[in-house]
């Protein structure tokens, strides 16, 4: 299975989503679907980085492939990219670091030349959305269901960018 695959769980939901939460009239209830969006997308990049770090580890030896099996298997949510980049990619070298710190400055830039949108940015803030929902069952009265959906579209980005750095 390849990290995108993950990505299907949330898009799918977002799809069937989007043919009715537009139309619902209760903000209240809108919110508790954009907290949905938050959590489902947090879950999936979670998903995608494990796969991405487990693949990579196992590729180049089975017995680091069996570490980052059970390593990764407890991240549980810590996937903020200071915490990819400064903890997780570290620990396979500076070279892994350096290449990651390219690759998602190039698509930052590359992306907020063409869209506006920084993916640095909606990357993170999709993970504090989820958190404030997932434990306090908070989500920012300022954002809406399709700047969520927004932030995890772009938020991907990141986790490409990490899949590129992460290839043998």
């Amino acid at each position: 299975m390849g990290y995108h695959d993950h990505f299907k769980l949330a898009d799918d939901m977002i799809n069937h989503l989007n043919t009715f939460v537009r139309s619902v009239p209760d903000p209240f209830i809108q919110s508790r679907y954009t907290g949905f969006v938050s959590v489902s997308a947090v879950t999936v990049y979670e998903l995608a980085i494990k796969e991405i770090f487990c693949t990579f580890s196992s590729q180049k030896h089975r017995v680091l492939g069996t570490f980052a099996l059970a390593y990764f298997g407890r991240i549980n949510g810590r996937i903020k990219l200071e915490i990819v980049r400064d903890d997780y990619i570290k620990r396979f070298g500076k070279k892994y670091v350096d290449r990651f710190k390219r690759k998602i400055d190039d698509a930052e830039k590359q992306i907020l030349t063409s869209t506006g949108k920084s993916i640095k940015s909606s990357y993170n803030n999709i993970i504090e959305w989820r958190n404030q929902f997932a434990h306090e069952g908070l989500i920012p009265s300022t954002v809406t269901y399709d700047e969520v959906i927004e932030a995890y579209t772009y938020g991907k980005e990141v986790i490409t960018c990490l899949h590129e750095t992460m290839r043998r």
